[in-house]
């Protein structure tokens, strides 16, 4: 699975064969169709992978923190932005290669996207009077600007953007009224 990330990253899901994925593993073919039915289920096993890791490693950041949302925001950001300073091909594969690479891996990322704002809803502040999508809008805005920084093969400089992120992500539940859930 390592394997796959780091090719998706440097060539894209395309061009990215079988035979390349068994020689940077190091596997034989037979090994890898004995795991795996294919360059798609390498992939989709590669994201859920990635998917759970971030996800543990936020929630893990998190936990904590009882009724603080600015610290528990902080602390999840950071995890999410450090994992990507960590895993810059895993999120390349994650942020960029699977919105297209595949049917089912754009369904995964659109899976994982209604993760992350269940997540980020879970934490926030109730009744405030934002408006439904706000999570939505929040976790694409963050997943928009962190796809632009990968792209730029950027991803190692993700920290930067946690003053930032911070900002735009608690900005709008400052000045309404929080409530604890």
């Amino acid at each position: 699975m390592d394997a796959m990330a780091e090719l998706t990253a440097e060539q894209g899901y395309e061009a990215t064969k079988i035979a390349d994925i068994v020689r940077r593993a190091g596997v034989a073919r037979k090994t890898l169709y004995d795991n795996f039915d294919g360059k798609e289920e390498v992939f989709l096993a590669a994201f859920d992978s990635a998917v759970t890791e971030v996800s543990a490693r936020i929630e893990e950041a998190c936990a904590d923190i009882p009724d603080e949302w600015d610290a528990r925001a902080a602390a999840g950001l950071r995890a999410l932005l450090t994992y990507i300073a960590e895993n810059p091909a895993t999120a390349r594969m994650c942020l960029i290669e699977a919105m297209s690479a595949t049917p089912a891996a754009s369904v995964r990322y659109e899976e994982a996207t209604t993760r992350f704002v269940a997540l980020l809803e879970r934490n926030a502040p109730v009744d405030t009077g934002l408006p439904e999508t706000i999570g939505e809008t929040l976790v694409g805005g963050v997943a928009w600007i962190l796809h632009q920084k990968i792209r730029r093969g950027e991803a190692e400089q993700a920290l930067d953007l946690m003053p930032e992120l911070l900002d735009f992500i608690l900005s709008p539940y400052h000045g309404v009224a929080k409530t604890k859930r």
